[in-house]
């Protein structure tokens, strides 16, 4: 059974979670591909509640995400290490990474992408915004550091329109 809560109700536990990572799924034309996520922003622009990501372009989920303009975000709150770990290093062009994690996935309340069973915390989006990073722009240490391989990501704005927690 799912509650809806506010989105900011469980910022906390969301931010603390995100650094040991969370499941960003998109869908396109019956494709649906998971991956692993670390870095996001929750927060408040336009007069909306905003959940921001990030992808690099090289990524499977970049294809599918540019094409679908949604994604949800599905937090675990109860361990799920091993599936973080299956789906931050395959690739879903080459494998079926719900499949490989054993995910369940339960469909979106108010967007076509799904959302991952079990983790506890999911939030749905669809994107009002995005960027490519301007590599000029950013600190050179942080480029040094996370961009050596010229592999930068694309900023997601999402609107957040659903937010709810299983029970």
């Amino acid at each position: 059974m799912m509650k809806e809560i506010a989105y900011n109700e469980y910022s906390k536990q969301a931010m603390e979670q995100l650094s040991k990572g969370a499941f960003l799924t998109t869908t396109h034309h019956g494709k649906t591909n998971t991956m692993t996520i670390g870095w996001g922003h929750i927060g408040f622009a336009w007069g909306k509640p905003i959940f921001t990501a990030m992808v690099r372009s090289s990524r499977y989920t970049y294809e599918l995400i540019e094409k679908s303009n949604e994604f949800t975000v599905s937090i675990p709150l109860n361990p799920m290490k091993q599936a973080l770990g299956i789906c931050g290093s395959k690739s879903g062009r080459e494998t079926d990474k719900i499949a490989a994690a054993e995910l369940t996935l339960l469909p979106g309340q108010k967007i076509a992408t799904p959302v991952i069973s079990g983790c506890g915390l999911h939030f749905e989006c669809k994107i009002v915004y995005k960027q490519a990073m301007d590599p000029a722009q950013l600190d050179k240490s942080l480029n040094e550091k996370c961009y050596d391989t010229g592999d930068y990501h694309t900023f997601y704005a999402g609107e957040i329109l659903a937010c709810y927690t299983e029970e």
